[in-house]
């Protein structure tokens, strides 16, 4: 209904919501993405590596290349039965991180106007990160006695870069139709709030378009608290936070393969924690 009486309100969220993915999430993303399954669809020498090998690289490629490419990551080796379901479930929480371009390229240099300022905030969620890791390496312990047993490879593709393309295309669609609807929706709610209530535009906006869209999100802390000594830890719980938008991309990739969500959205609640306290620990 408030798309029906608000369009113009509406257009200006999604049109906002279009640049930010154009502008700043496609140019960082989309490498990633392509490589990531061109690496995944190409064809092993060896038998099935050693379960260790398999968390080694579910991590390395999921966690630096950026949303949503952890699930899809994850995901894609379950489907290959190099892991198990138990496993992918814990490893899609932990393989969960935006790519270094997007923090160093995006946020760094352009909103916080420090690449260095960059680097801080990617060591900080990766930190935390990798503890969410060790802790999930912990409860897959028991799991490692089964998985010694042989468990058949899914054949590759025998034009592994054209299937990486073809598959990146679905992806980039998910992420771009999520991006602009919850900007778009996320802009009609704070307008429809402002006019309604006696609330601060500034802290409403930030407040609504980080629940729904990060980009969005830290977007509008740069435009109203750029200035505040707190800004960066705003931005690192947003950027933790992740927003509905980035969730929803992983529901849709996760339940493709039926896998459990609970570990993610703990791993959700560990990271607003603890990346800007890590962060803190930065600056201090």
């Amino acid at each position: 209904m408030l798309f029906i009486f608000q369009p113009g309100t509406a257009h200006d969220g999604a049109e906002a919501g279009a640049y930010l993915f154009v502008n700043a999430l496609l140019p960082y993303l989309l490498p990633y993405i392509i490589l990531t399954q061109w690496l995944l669809k190409t064809p092993s020498t060896g038998g099935r590596p050693k379960t260790w090998k398999s968390y080694l690289k579910a991590y390395v490629l999921g966690s630096f290349g950026g949303f949503p490419v952890g699930a899809v990551t994850v995901t894609e080796m379950f489907r290959s039965r190099e892991l198990s379901r138990k496993q992918s479930s814990l490893l899609l929480a932990a393989c969960h991180a935006p790519g270094p371009m997007f923090i160093i390229g995006f946020v760094g240099t352009e909103l916080f106007g420090n690449v260095h300022a960059g680097w801080k905030l990617l060591a900080a969620i990766h930190i935390a990160n990798l503890l969410f890791f060790m802790l999930t390496l912990f409860l897959l312990r028991t799991e490692e006695v089964q998985d010694e047993q042989h468990i058949p490879v899914k054949p590759k593709s025998s034009g592994p870069l054209l299937e990486a393309i073809k598959d990146s295309s679905s992806v980039i669609i998910l992420v771009a139709t999520t991006v602009i609807f919850f900007s778009s929706l996320g802009n009609v709610i704070t307008t429809t709030a402002a006019e309604a209530f006696t609330v601060d535009i500034g802290i409403a906006k930030t407040i609504v378009l980080s629940f729904f869209e990060m980009t969005s999100g830290v977007q509008s802390a740069t435009d109203h608290f750029y200035n505040i000594s707190l800004f960066p830890y705003i931005v690192a719980a947003i950027i933790s936070m992740n927003g509905l938008s980035i969730h929803m991309q992983v529901y849709v990739i996760a339940k493709g393969a039926n896998l459990s969500l609970k570990p993610y959205f703990l791993s959700r609640l560990w990271s607003i924690i603890a990346v800007p306290l890590i962060l803190y620990l930065f600056y201090a």
